[in-house]
C-alpha cells in the first residue's frame, strides 16, 4: 500500500461527514422498525388482511439483507460517494413513493426498493467512516453510529406510533424526505473518496452475478420462511420447507463458491482475521437480542397492558436517553482497559437485565417497563462501540469494504430473525403453557371451584342473577388463564435470549488483548 494512502485526510471536518453519513444510516434503521406499529392502520386502509401487510417488512428484509452483503463490491466499482449518494437518493424517492402509495400491490414495490437501496446505506457509512478517520480517533466515531445504530431501532416503534395514531401511516414514510435531502447534499459537498478506494476502483474485477445469486437465495430465502414461518405452520407448510431448503442449499454452494472464485462479490476471507471473526458473532448476537427486545416490550404493553402505539413507544424512549448518556463513558474505558473485557462485561451485564426482564406480571406499571428497557439498553452501550472497534482493528485497508458488509449484514439479518423468532416463541409458548394449565380448569380441582364461587358471589353483590354470575365467572377465569400464559411466555422468551447474551463472553475473552484508543471527539 503506498504511504500517501495512510496519510490521506479529506479537505472537510472529519466529525461533519461521520454527522452527514450516519444521519442517512440513522434514517434506514429507523425504517426496519418504525412500520411495526404502523401495520393494522396500513391493513385498514388499503383494505388488506393484518397478515397480509406484514408482507410490506417482510419484503423490505429481504432486499436489504441481499444489498447489505454486496454493498462492498458494488460500492468498490463504484466508489463510496457515489455508491452512497445513489442508495439515499433513491430510498428518499422510494419513501416518496411508499408515503403516496394508494394500494398495496404499489406499497410492495416501493418497500422493496427502499429495502434494496436502504441495504447499502450502513455499511457504507461504516466504511467511509473508516476510510476517514485515523485510527486514534475511530472510537469516537463508532460512538456517534451506535447512537444512531441502536437508538433508532428504540425510536421507531414511538415515532410510528405517534405519527399513526395523530395523523396518518403516510407520515412514516414522508418524513423521511428533508432528511435524505439533506443528507444528499452533505455527502455531495463533504465526503470525498480515499485514494485506497479510487485505486480499488480503477482495479476492481467484473461483478460477480453467480455469488450474488447464491446471496439471494440464501438470505432472501431465510427471511422469508423466518418472518412467515408463524403465519405459515413452519414445517407444517409445503412452502416454509422449500424456503428453508432453498436458503440451505444457498448458504452451503454460496459459501464454497465465494472462498474458492477468484473475484466474490464479497470476499469471506475477512473470517481469518481472529477479531473480525469474532466481532461478526458478537454483533449477530447483540443485532439479535437488540430488535427482539425493541419489539416484545411495546408488544408486551399493547397487546397485555392496553397501551397504545404511542405510550408503548414511550416505554422504550427514556433507554435511548440512557444509552446516548454511557456511549461517551464507554469510550474513555476504551482507552484504558482491553476492548475484549468490555464486550465480556457488557455479555454478561446484557444477560443479567435480561433475566431480570423475566419477571414479568399481569400488573405490571409503565415506570417497571421503562426500568427495565433502561437496563438493557445500558448493558447495550458496553457493546456496539467496542466490537465495532476491534472487529476492524486488525483487518488491512483493502479489506474493509467486504468487512463493513458483511457486519452490517449481521446485525441487521440476524435483528429480523430475532423480531420473527421471538415473536413466534410468544405464540408456540402461550399455546404450550395454556394447554397444560388448561387441565386445572375442572369442576373437580377444589381450588378451581373456590375461584368461581369468590368471582360470582362478587358479581351478585353487585345485582346480577345467580346463573349469569356463575357463567360470567367462568369465562372471567378462562381470561386469566389467556393473560397468565401469555406473561409466561414473555418471560420464558426472555430468559432464551439471556443465556444467548451469555455467549458474548466467552467469545470476547477470545478475541486479541489490545486496546482501542478514542482520540479526540
Amino acid at each position: 500500500m503506498p504511504a500517501d494512502e495512510d496519510n490521506w485526510r479529506p479537505r472537510g471536518n472529519i466529525w461533519v461527514i461521520a454527522i452527514i453519513v450516519t444521519l442517512g444510516a440513522f434514517m434506514e434503521v429507523l425504517d426496519t422498525t418504525i412500520v411495526n406499529v404502523a401495520l393494522p392502520h396500513i391493513a385498514g386502509s388499503l383494505s388488506v388482511s393484518d397478515d397480509d401487510a406484514t408482507w410490506s417488512l417482510t419484503v423490505y428484509l429481504i432486499a436489504n439483507g441481499i444489498v447489505l452483503t454486496i454493498s462492498g463490491s458494488l460500492s468498490r466499482m463504484l466508489g463510496r460517494k457515489r455508491f452512497f449518494l445513489i442508495c439515499i437518493a433513491v430510498f428518499t424517492l422510494a419513501s416518496l413513493g411508499c408515503g403516496l402509495s394508494g394500494s398495496f400491490p404499489q406499497l410492495l414495490i416501493f418497500r422493496a426498493i427502499q429495502g434494496f437501496f436502504g441495504g447499502g446505506l450502513q455499511p457504507t457509512q461504516q466504511a467511509i467512516i473508516l476510510d476517514t478517520f485515523p485510527q486514534d480517533k475511530r472510537q469516537g466515531a463508532f460512538s456517534l453510529t451506535a447512537i444512531a445504530t441502536i437508538v433508532a431501532p428504540v425510536i421507531g416503534p414511538l415515532i410510528g406510533g405517534y405519527l399513526t395514531d395523530t395523523y396518518s401511516w403516510h407520515l412514516i414514510f414522508l418524513i423521511n424526505i428533508p432528511i435524505g435531502v439533506l443528507t444528499f447534499f452533505g455527502v455531495m459537498h463533504y465526503v470525498e473518496d480515499s485514494p485506497t478506494v479510487k485505486r480499488l476502483q480503477k482495479t476492481a474485477p467484473p461483478f460477480d452475478y453467480i455469488g450474488t445469486g447464491f446471496i439471494a437465495l440464501a438470505l432472501g430465502s431465510m427471511e422469508l420462511f423466518t418472518d412467515r414461518g408463524e403465519d405459515l405452520d413452519w414445517f407444517g407448510s409445503n412452502a416454509i420447507i422449500i424456503a428453508a431448503s432453498i436458503s440451505a442449499a444457498g448458504f452451503i454452494f454460496g459459501i464454497g463458491y465465494l472462498l474458492y472464485t477468484k473475484n466474490p462479490v464479497v470476499d469471506l476471507r475477512v473470517f481469518k482475521d481472529r477479531n473480525f471473526a469474532f466481532g461478526w458473532l458478537e454483533i449477530s448476537i447483540m443485532g439479535l437480542v437488540l430488535y427482539a427486545s425493541a419489539v416484545l416490550i411495546p408488544q408486551f404493553a399493547q397487546q397485555q397492558l392496553g397501551y397504545t402505539a404511542t405510550w408503548a413507544g414511550l416505554v422504550l424512549a427514556p433507554g435511548g436517553v440512557v444509552l446516548a448518556a454511557l456511549i461517551p463513558f464507554v469510550s474513555r474505558i476504551l482507552n484504558r482497559v482491553p476492548a475484549k473485557f468490555v464486550i465480556a462485561t457488557g455479555g454478561f451485564a446484557l444477560a443479567a437485565s435480561l433475566f431480570y426482564s423475566a419477571h414479568l406480571i399481569p400488573q405490571e406499571n409503565f415506570q417497571s417497563l421503562v426500568i427495565i428497557r433502561a437496563t438493557q439498553t445500558a448493558a447495550l452501550s458496553l457493546l456496539f462501540v467496542p466490537i465495532s472497534s476491534i472487529a476492524y482493528a486488525t483487518l488491512p485497508k483493502e479489506q474493509e469494504g467486504d468487512a463493513t458488509a458483511l457486519f452490517s449484514m449481521a446485525r441487521n439479518v440476524f435483528g429480523g430473525v430475532g423480531i420473527s423468532i421471538s415473536t413466534a416463541l410468544i405464540t408456540e409458548s402461550s399455546q404450550s403453557s395454556q394447554q397444560t394449565l388448561v387441565g386445572y380448569l375442572n369442576p373437580t380441582y377444589q381450588p378451581y371451584n373456590i375461584l368461581i364461587q369468590h368471582i360470582a358471589q362478587a358479581a351478585i353483590n353487585t345485582g346480577t342473577a345467580s346463573a349469569g354470575a356463575m357463567q360470567s365467572a367462568v369465562g372471567e377465569v378462562y381470561q386469566i388463564l389467556q393473560t397468565q400464559t401469555a406473561v409466561l411466555a414473555y418471560n420464558h422468551v426472555f430468559i432464551l435470549t439471556a443465556l444467548l447474551a451469555l455467549l458474548l463472553v466467552p467469545s470476547a475473552l477470545l478475541m486479541s488483548n489490545i486496546k482501542t484508543k478514542a482520540g479526540g471527539a
